[in-house]
């Protein structure tokens, strides 16, 4: 058995995937490297993928699939991951040599402890194409460095500030016990992978280093403004989910209820900010339907974020109250970084 297990999706990733890989290495054997080829046709994707396997056997593994995009490659490697913890990072993003030991020390402690650890936190680094200061995710206003701890501990998540897909490795039999199966061929399930696992954790802990290196720049990228716009169709459809999964969690923590709904309040930002910048009539359209969707499933909910500062910036009616909205755009920007 692997200390880690960490999941590469990859689709026609060539130009890239390499350095994603050569970041992943130094992990040596207690680390499993589960390189996920996603149908790709265009490239060598596929072949470096052997590659890897080839020359690093026990450590690197190739995964052929049929195209089902990243949230089904993310979903083979959780089924074939043999790691007591489990990590996704993008074909394009890498992580830090120095802070990547520190995160196997602190894995390997619990492992040889008594405590469990559901959930490792870590920071994660905006590493934004031409942008001269990198900008760092850090949660040092939220959560007590280095200490286990459950949610009743969690401090104040300030707006802006969010546990993302970057930020997290999750005990890999934790993810499996709460049925997480993000869904095929959809975009921004990232957000589904962090959101639906938060109830079943019991135990986190924040290890105050920047980790993970998240590349912010290529034109077809799925953070780009433009494309995020023509893709809202699929921003609507995880924001719906996350709606789902709330409402039926089994919820204890008080201070969990809090971060999961203000995550919840991103989301439909997200969702209403891309509508109105897209300037279609169809589209606001779309944004009115998702706000009733949220209303007819839960009344109480929808009242706390149809009436809260986001919620309000974005329903105003007319062109001067979509001007409000930029406020909320700038949240969303900080949010996804987008590009």
């Amino acid at each position: 058995m692997k200390l880690l297990s960490i999941a590469i999706p990859c689709y026609n990733s060539e130009g890239y995937m390499r350095n994603c890989i050569e970041s992943l290495l130094p992990g040596g054997d207690e680390v499993e490297i589960l390189i996920v080829d996603d149908g790709s046709t265009k490239d060598h994707t596929g072949d470096i993928a052997d590659e890897y396997e080839a020359k690093y056997p026990g450590i690197c593994r190739a995964i052929h699939q049929e195209n089902g995009g990243h949230g089904e490659a993310v979903n083979a490697g959780l089924r074939a991951a043999t790691g007591i913890y489990f990590k996704v990072v993008d074909s394009d993003d890498w992580v830090n040599g120095e802070a990547y030991q520190e995160v196997l020390e602190t894995l390997r402690r619990f492992v040889m402890g008594e405590d469990t650890l559901d959930m490792l936190v870590t920071n994660f680094v905006y590493e934004k194409q031409g942008a001269k200061h990198k900008r760092v995710m850090q949660y040092r206003t939220a959560l007590p460095r280095r200490e286990l701890i459950g949610w009743k501990d969690v401090k104040v998540f300030i707006l802006g500030q969010y546990i993302l897909m970057h930020s997290v490795v999750y005990r890999t039999e934790m993810l499996r016990e709460c049925g997480l199966e993000l869904p095929k061929h959809t975009f921004y399930v990232d957000n589904i992978f962090v959101f639906q696992p938060l109830p079943f954790v019991k135990t986190l802990y924040y290890l105050d280093v920047n980790f993970y290196r998240y590349y912010i720049g290529r034109a077809d990228q799925s953070v780009n403004e433009q494309i995020m716009i023509g893709r809202i169709d699929q921003q609507i459809k995880v924001t719906k989910l996350m709606l789902g999964y709330y409402r039926e969690a089994r919820i204890s923590s008080h201070k969990l209820r809090h971060y999961m709904v203000r995550y919840l309040e991103i989301m439909m930002t997200i969702a209403s900010i891309l509508a109105i910048r897209s300037q279609s009539e169809e589209n606001m359209t779309k944004k009115k339907e998702l706000w009733e969707y949220l209303r007819k499933l839960d009344l109480p909910l929808y009242l706390r974020l149809r009436w809260g500062f986001l919620g309000q910036s974005m329903n105003l009616p007319g062109k001067g109250g979509r001007s409000v909205s930029i406020a909320g755009y700038k949240i969303s920007q900080k949010f996804f970084g987008f590009n």
